[in-house]
């Protein structure tokens, strides 16, 4: 049975993901009110959510998921039918040297937002399970670290997160689903790998490496280089999401992947050698590459196995990864 959203809020939907899934939506279903909820911290910005195709249906909330109150009152005014729960902190280097924000958001922030569904969609409105949704953006960093000949990350492999951003993740992933179990509140969780494209954060690693390379700085790669990643451009995430909150069975997770495992030197290259033919100069941009220092915590791979929404959501990402960085550098590129 497909699911139809009328009257969407979004949280953290001036962030980098969550600004491509208003923009995504709104091209595909111009008809459906979008309530964007976003607290403008450093990784959210207005400038994300410029020319939308139908600002009319878009209303963005300057506010924070822990504001229960406000929560509440948005789900009464705007008869929010569904949540797309973006709102995170995500940077692990952050996570290490201030825990307690990614605690505070990715942990009590959920519990919030879950709550205050339950009270408005349960107990005052008694809806059933095909009225309205909870969908929950998590992240493959949850699993843990694979080793290069280990199978990929599936939906069935327990969580062994590493970092206190995996590990508050994880701990927001079994808040919403024990919402499901005890009180039925109807949800569905994806688990993505690591996006890129337009609009991204430069504290990111490809954000990153096209900075250091126009400004023709020095490229810093933790370790060696051989730290492994599979890579999904930002248009297919959402892709994927949009599938499982319409066909997604209630209660499951679902990996969403790009099928691009590749190392950070790799990802360097690709970006690089693209550069090299897009803005060429009297030398290699590999030549910036420079060796820091590890970081702790550093994961060495992620990989994720998509066959599971592949199979019963019959979903699959369209871009490659050469193709999606010729998107992500004509932000930068004119």
């Amino acid at each position: 049975m497909t699911y139809t959203p009328r009257n969407i809020l979004v949280t953290g939907g001036a962030g980098f993901i969550a600004s491509h899934f208003v923009r995504y939506y709104q091209t595909l279903y111009p008809e459906i009110f979008i309530i964007n909820l976003d607290k403008l911290t450093y990784a959210g910005s207005l400038n994300n959510l410029k020319n939308l195709p139908y600002p009319d249906n878009h209303h963005f909330v300057q506010g924070d998921i822990l504001d229960s109150q406000l929560v509440l009152r948005l789900l009464k005014d705007f008869k929010v039918d569904t949540v797309v729960h973006f709102a995170a902190e995500t940077h692990v280097d952050r996570s290490i040297n201030s825990p307690e924000k990614f605690i505070q958001t990715n942990i009590s922030g959920t519990f919030a937002l879950l709550d205050a569904c339950r009270k408005y969609w349960l107990e005052e409105l008694s809806l059933s399970a095909y009225d309205c949704r909870f969908h929950h953006i998590s992240t493959d960093e949850v699993y843990g670290s694979l080793g290069r000949n280990e199978p990929a990350f599936t939906e069935l492999i327990p969580y062994r997160p590493n970092s206190p951003y995996s590990a508050s993740k994880a701990s927001s992933d079994y808040l919403v689903r024990a919402y499901y179990n005890t009180y039925g509140l109807p949800i569905s969780i994806t688990n993505c790998s690591n996006n890129y494209g337009p609009l991204q954060h430069n504290e990111k690693l490809i954000p990153t490496i096209i900075d250091c390379c126009l400004r023709q700085k020095n490229i810093p790669v933790y370790g060696d280089g051989s730290n492994i990643r599979d890579w999904l451009y930002v248009e297919d995430h959402c892709s994927g999401i949009d599938r499982v909150i319409r066909n997604g069975k209630l209660g499951e997770s679902y990996n969403i992947g790009g099928n691009t495992e590749l190392t950070n030197l790799e990802v360097i290259k690709v970006i690089c050698d693209t550069l090299n033919n897009l803005i060429p100069l009297n030398y290699n941009y590999t030549d910036l590459i420079t060796f820091i220092k590890d970081r702790p915590g550093h994961d060495w791979r992620y990989a994720i196995n998509a066959e599971k929404i592949k199979k019963e959501l019959d979903w699959q990402p369209k871009e490659t990864f050469s193709t999606g960085i010729l998107k992500t550098l004509s932000e930068f590129v004119r």
